[in-house]
């Protein structure tokens, strides 16, 4: 299974901008910017980015979709 990647981010006053490739992909306020950076310092980083940007379903999705079993 492959690893997320191309994540970063920047905290800006109480916010947090990840950005996937040098892209905004979200920006975090508040009480999920605090847990974000908290997750951060536990666990893989880009993991979370990708899971909090939504962007963590990238695998075998479009593999998945062409197979002879899913083709409807």
């Amino acid at each position: 299974m492959g690893t997320a990647s191309g994540f970063t981010f920047t905290v800006r006053g109480d916010d947090v901008v990840i950005r996937h490739h040098g892209t905004t992909a979200t920006t975090l306020r508040g009480a999920s910017a605090a847990d974000f950076l908290a997750q951060v310092e536990r666990g893989d980083s880009q993991l979370l980015m990708a899971r909090v940007t939504g962007n963590y379903r990238r695998g075998n999705e479009r593999t998945a979709r062409q197979h002879p079993r899913n083709a409807g």
